[in-house]
């Protein structure tokens, strides 16, 4: 008699098999289009660029598996790296989810919630991409008025800002070591910018965990 397979295992199954078909699908385009077009890239400059850039992002895309996977869990993980901005939304709606219900992202209940609010997020931006496609030519003079240009330039702050003072409450302690490090970082090294938050991001994940451990040996947390 054959085994049934469990819900967790079931999920890398589908995980896995939707991560080829997406990265397929994704390389076809391309392909598509230098067929149609009977136009290819110049190689000698695609291996130089790529020896150039490549490396930073197998970095940041194995330090992201290793940070995002124990708090997102498998198929959330599996989602979010097909749709992407993971740390300014899946994730942001995957833990407060998880907070919500007062699970664990390794718990079964704790897979089913994390994976549900990241596909509802999913879904909704790409309701509100649409909706935006649809409706930007109309209300352009309204987004481009020079009264509403301040509240635009506030909506990311304010969406971190309201995230950060929700987790900062619950345990300033630990909270403490990355707002000095990010702050240190920025300030100092004018190299950093918005771009370069995908890789500070794991780091300072990676930080916190050390620095919380670090409490927790000495008794203060």
């Amino acid at each position: 008699m054959k085994k049934q397979m469990s819900y967790i295992d079931s999920v890398h199954r589908d995980g896995r098999l939707w991560n080829i078909g997406m990265m397929i699908l994704l390389f076809m385009f391309p392909i598509t289009v230098a067929v149609m077009f009977t136009a290819s890239p110049d190689w000698g400059a695609l291996v130089k660029g790529l020896i150039a850039t490549a490396p930073m992002y197998w970095a940041v895309g194995i330090v992201e598996t290793i940070t995002f996977v124990p708090m997102l869990g498998a198929g959330g993980s599996y989602l979010s790296f097909v749709t992407g901005n993971i740390s300014n939304l899946k994730m942001p709606c995957a833990i407060n989810a998880l907070e919500q219900n007062e699970v664990s992202a390794s718990s079964e209940e704790g897979e089913i919630i994390s994976t549900i609010a990241i596909a509802t997020s999913s879904i909704v931006t790409t309701i509100i991409i649409l909706l935006g496609v649809i409706c930007i030519v109309p209300l352009t003079p309204v987004l481009e008025a020079p009264v509403l240009e301040p509240a635009f330039a506030q909506m990311l702050p304010a969406l971190f800002g309201g995230l950060g003072v929700a987790f900062v409450s619950k345990n300033w302690k630990i909270a403490i070591a990355p707002v000095v490090l990010m702050l240190v970082l920025f300030i100092f090294i004018p190299a950093l910018d918005s771009s370069t938050v995908g890789i500070m991001v794991p780091v300072s994940v990676l930080f916190t965990i050390a620095a919380a451990r670090i409490l927790y040996k000495r008794g203060v947390v």
